[in-house]
């Protein structure tokens, strides 16, 4: 598997105190990847340490192959685009003028693409209307087109849906779809906002604390997460038996409990149940959300850090 980026033991430190405590992650090629932490885990940090914006006080950073610390990383960033905690872009220009604005900051030679970038991010029928009267959704979109220029193929989108309404919300996601289904964009995504992330990360890297405390894809923690039967019953031996025989999957919990998943009917486990001489007292449906998989990995105590 070849990785846009990866980190190693990764530090910084800010006087006294850590925002990265040796960071470890892997994004690979063609994902979206969602970086899922509280406020404060490290995650803008980060990205800060990604794009250059800052040095790393220990570990190291690979980009495209290259280490943070080789003089072609200059030029391996130059195939990334980003959106750091808010949008940068000029107020008193229109959507077209931010864009041409940056082709020039970057030396790029023409303004060839400039319509398709705003055709691709829904403001190609904003006319002349400046920036700062735009929507917080249409300046989230006007960032990730200003990202765009120069056609990279890594994008990082720092809390890309902070404080969208629900219409903002789905035009962001549609569009990371886009990008990653269409232009085989491989993105990176910071969000503590966790079911908006299920609908689109392939991978996920948990963070806490500045450290990675667990990477895994879609399928695995869809896994983890799926759907499942707490039954209560006056043996679980006699459970365990029967449910050995219909060839389901299940876990023990006590001498009284057990959790079934997959798709049952009540009737049929209850028949079964009865010809062992089992009684089936009750029965719970439960699916486990990201949220939920995120605080029993972290635990639920933790405060914001800086």
């Amino acid at each position: 598997m070849e990785y846009v980026l990866k980190t190693n033991s990764l530090c910084k430190t800010y006087r006294k105190f850590s925002a990265l405590n040796g960071l470890t992650m892997n994004v690979p090629q063609g994902a979206i990847y969602g970086f899922v932490g509280r406020n404060g885990a490290g995650k803008t940090t980060l990205i800060r340490l990604i794009c250059g914006l800052q040095d790393p006080t220990g570990g190291d950073l690979t980009l495209y192959g290259t280490k943070h610390t080789d003089k072609k990383i200059a030029k391996a960033r130059r195939h990334m685009g980003a959106v750091v905690e808010t949008p940068a872009y000029y107020g008193d220009m229109n959507a077209a003028e931010n864009l041409k604005m940056q082709y020039a900051m970057l030396g790029l030679p023409s303004y060839d693409g400039i319509d398709d970038l705003l055709r691709l991010v829904r403001l190609d029928d904003t006319g002349k209307k400046k920036a700062k009267d735009y929507s917080l959704g249409m300046k989230q979109r006007l960032g990730i087109a200003l990202a765009l220029c120069g056609n990279p193929d890594f994008l990082i989108l720092d809390e890309p849906i902070n404080g969208l309404d629900p219409q903002g919300i789905v035009e962001i996601r549609e569009l990371i779809l886009r990008l990653n289904h269409e232009r085989d964009i491989t993105v990176l995504i910071s969000s503590h906002i966790l079911d908006e992330l299920s609908r689109l990360a392939t991978h996920y890297g948990f963070i806490d604390k500045g450290k990675i405390v667990q990477e895994i894809n879609a399928e695995e923690l869809e896994q983890k997460c799926r759907k499942y039967l707490h039954v209560k019953v006056t043996n679980t031996a006699a459970f365990a038996h029967v449910m050995d025989k219909m060839g389901a999957e299940y876990s023990i919990i006590s001498d009284t409990e057990a959790d079934l998943y997959g798709e049952y009917k009540v009737s049929d486990i209850s028949a079964a149940l009865a010809a062992e001489h089992c009684e089936l007292l009750s029965l719970t449906e439960h699916e486990e959300s990201l949220e939920n998989y995120f605080l029993n990995l972290v635990g639920s105590d933790g405060g914001d850090r800086k």
